[in-house]
């Protein structure tokens, strides 16, 4: 069974730092690009990040380029958002995400096989 279990989330302050994990399981890890998704209540899902499996290529988008850094670790099954200079505008369900490619069009446009976690709530306060 394919599982993603999100962690990290909580409540920080304008300006502060959180780190999230996803710890998957059920599927080869090192063969599947990764993501990290947020929803914002009342506005569209967003792409934040995305780390291809055995090259580690990124993606990040465009609101949080120079803020957050993306990294996997293949022998734990864990990938990471680091998240620097948080802004209530942060604030959202962040969810992990994984797909069989060795592309980073999970973060663009991709229609096939992929997991999502639960989520992990991020607030940010003012």
């Amino acid at each position: 069974e394919v599982q993603l279990v999100e962690s990290g989330g909580g409540l920080v302050q304008d300006g502060g730092s959180l780190r999230l994990s996803c710890e998957a399981s059920g599927f080869t890890f090192d063969d599947y690009t990764m993501g990290w998704f947020r929803q914002a209540p009342g506005k569209e899902g967003e792409a934040v990040s995305c780390i291809t499996g055995n090259d580690g290529r990124t993606y990040y988008g465009e609101s949080v380029k120079g803020r957050f850094t993306i990294s996997r670790n293949n022998a734990r099954k864990t990938v990471y958002l680091q998240m620097n200079s948080l802004t209530p505008e942060d604030t959202a369900v962040y969810y992990c995400r994984g797909a069989p490619i060795g592309t980073l069009d999970l973060c663009r446009i991709y229609y096939g096989v992929d997991y999502w976690g639960n989520g992990t709530l991020v607030t940010v306060s003012s």
